[in-house]
């Protein structure tokens, strides 16, 4: 970008030159809450004159609230703190190898992942995620897994087998271009992943923390998973990723069999703990579907006015804005049209604009951002 930012209050952010912005960005889906939220500023100066870090001897009170408040929004009973989406991942992973070897032997070990999924920049995450950009130019790949074309039920119940370990997904792929599993491929992944005595993990990094309108999108769609990562949005900005599980699952991982210095420390668990209290709640949820219709709307209406978006899809406040094949690989003029004019977007891939903001952005905001968005859509398009 051409430009820092030094400062935020809610969806708004200022830059070295004092420039304003309205943030759609949120970090890529982190700044759940917005910026400088007063509860978050308030639980990190508490825990700050309290206690920082203990070390995964010993346990704190702040992670042992979260923990308790993930378990009872949740299928889990047991959560496991890193401090990012990868290292999240790299632990289901781990761990479902682990549960399979251990219950059913050496052999089932394979993982199935999807095309243009995105689960990591560790080499065991970036290879399981199915985008080879990502994971080549390092040299000899962890083996023993496999990629199938996302939403194909098809080449999933052909691919699965016995010696699989377990099969992972996001229920709507971020990276990979904002596209929402469909309901008869999520349940199909399910219903096979039970058959083969495979665990299924839901990678909910970039989908979690209520982005879709549920706390989590495997309630959205009705279907438990045995694992689930969390991230980004968990700590509103603070660094910290988790692990859910059930015990039965959790008890694979003997005390020594995997661990974090920093996972679960009392700080990111105090900021994670504020944002689940903000999150977590009807009004909130509830919002976040309101929002995403507001700006559906407003998306499709510059799409039809500038002929320029093929389809806007997307779950609550996860959008995606796929461009027409008239202006592929476009998205990132966009972007950099839309800074220019005081706007910050994303973009998932060279020809999907992508929007991730604040579960609490205001309409106002909403409709002054779409109302550049349209600006910017006039110049790419020429209209």
């Amino acid at each position: 970008a051409s430009f820092v930012p030094v400062r935020g209050r809610g969806s708004r952010v200022w830059d070295q030159q004092g420039k304003e912005y309205i943030d759609l960005a949120g970090g890529i889906a982190v700044s759940c809450v917005g910026h400088t939220h007063p509860a978050l500023i308030e639980a990190l100066t508490k825990q700050a004159n309290q206690i920082w870090h203990l070390s995964n001897v010993l346990t704190n009170e702040p992670a042992l609230r979260l923990a308790s408040k993930l378990v009872d929004a949740t299928f889990a009973d047991k959560v496991f703190f890193a401090n990012s989406g990868a290292e999240a991942n790299e632990a289901a992973f781990k761990l479902a190898r682990r549960y399979a070897i251990e219950k059913f032997g050496p052999e089932k070990v394979e993982i199935i992942s999807f095309t243009n999924s995105f689960h990591g920049r560790t080499f065991f995450t970036v290879t399981v995620g199915g985008q080879p950009k990502y994971s080549d130019g390092f040299g000899p790949k962890p083996e023993g897994i496999t990629h199938l074309p996302y939403n194909d039920i098809a080449a999933l119940e052909a691919a699965i087998s016995d010696k699989t370990c377990a099969v992972v997904m996001e229920p709507m792929q971020g990276e990979g271009g904002v596209t929402p599993s469909t309901k008869a491929f999520i349940e199909a992944a399910r219903a096979l992943a039970t058959k083969h005595k495979a665990l299924l993990i839901f990678d909910e990094v970039q989908t979690g923390v209520g982005r879709t309108g549920s706390l989590f999108a495997y309630q959205e769609y009705g279907v438990t998973p045995d694992i689930l990562t969390s991230a980004k949005g968990l700590g509103g900005g603070f660094p910290i990723g988790a692990m859910l599980t059930t015990s039965e699952i959790a008890s694979h991982f003997a005390v020594g069999v995997h661990g974090s210095t920093y996972g679960g420390n009392a700080l990111g668990c105090a900021v994670a703990e504020a944002v689940i209290d903000i999150v977590n709640t009807p009004e909130v949820l509830a919002g976040v579907k309101s929002k995403h219709q507001r700006f559906v709307t407003a998306l499709r209406a510059i799409g039809e006015k500038y002929d320029c978006f093929s389809e806007v899809r997307g779950m609550g406040l996860l959008i995606g804005a796929a461009l027409k094949p008239e202006y592929a690989g476009k998205a990132k003029d966009f972007m950099n049209l839309a800074a220019e004019a005081g706007l910050m977007i994303l973009q998932a891939g060279p020809d999907v604009l992508r929007l991730a903001p604040s579960l609490l952005i205001e309409d106002a905001d909403i409709d002054a951002a779409m109302a550049i968005l349209d600006g910017v859509a006039a110049k790419v398009t020429g209209k």
